[in-house]
């Protein structure tokens, strides 16, 4: 089991740095797209970069002491729902244009309530 939490930690990993880098820096077009289109301020989207890069930080860690993975997991799951609910006040999964964008917090949502079950199952 504990080989499964240590990839799904990884590949957690990995995404929430790819995804709260460019936030954290305000640089790109996500970040850009945040503030114009749900009219997010600058200061909350470089939150949240720091947030998702703190929690990509807390999965490695987590890797070799596990309360710390998991709390980082639910830190994410947190977030994502927070993303899930501006996605759908925004109407974007009823836009075809905008519906693959805010699929992926989604996609973390799922990704990091399995990585907290399976650390927690691990220990």
């Amino acid at each position: 089991m504990y080989i499964a939490a240590a990839v799904l930690s990884v590949l957690l990993a990995l995404g929430s740095l790819a995804a709260g880098a460019p936030k954290a820096l305000l640089k790109g077009d996500v970040p850009a797209a945040l503030r114009s289109h749900m009219g997010l301020s600058a200061g909350l989207v470089r939150f949240i970069g720091v947030a998702e890069v703190a929690a990509a930080v807390g999965l490695v860690i987590g890797l070799f002491w596990q309360p710390l993975g998991i709390a980082a997991a639910l830190g994410l799951v947190v977030t994502m729902i927070g993303a899930v609910g501006f996605h759908a006040k925004a109407g974007d999964y009823a836009d075809p244009t905008t519906r693959n964008n805010a699929l992926s917090p989604l996609a973390f949502l799922l990704l990091a309530a399995a990585t907290a079950v399976t650390l927690g199952l691990a220990m």
